[in-house]
């Protein structure tokens, strides 16, 4: 009896574990301010994508920034592959909708630290 009982707790304690790796495992997502940002872009090498359409993107947008569309969600996936996903990842659109998309879809392809900066461009060009 006492042997099943032991199994048991060994079969529950590893499920526990499993569990556990595998949400500690995806990644966060974390709202990011125009001040924080203004910082983060300073770096050559940040992974900054502006979400938007092309045109809104050749209108106007933030530094460095790269064009990966939410909007054509095969295209984004397919563009996010060059991306490092152990490094951090910086997202913004217009007012903030299509960021909160791009940055989950970020989440659930294994992107460990993952910034939406939900202000947006509106909120950026604003003084």
């Amino acid at each position: 009896m006492k042997y099943r009982n032991t199994k048991k707790i060994a079969f529950f304690a590893v499920f526990f574990m499993l569990a556990l790796n595998t949400v500690l495992a995806q990644g966060t997502i974390k709202k990011i301010d125009k001040a924080a940002l203004k910082e983060v872009i300073k770096a050559d090498d940040v992974q900054l994508i502006d979400v938007r359409t092309a045109e809104e993107y050749e209108a106007e947008h933030i530094g460095n920034a790269v064009n990966f569309n939410i909007i054509d969600r095969k295209m984004f996936v397919d563009q996010i592959k060059d991306l490092d996903r152990q490094k951090p990842v910086y997202v913004y659109c217009k007012i903030g909708g299509r960021s909160k998309r791009a940055a989950k879809l970020l989440k659930e392809k294994g992107f460990v630290e993952i910034y939406d900066y939900s202000g947006g461009y509106n909120d950026w060009v604003s003084e």
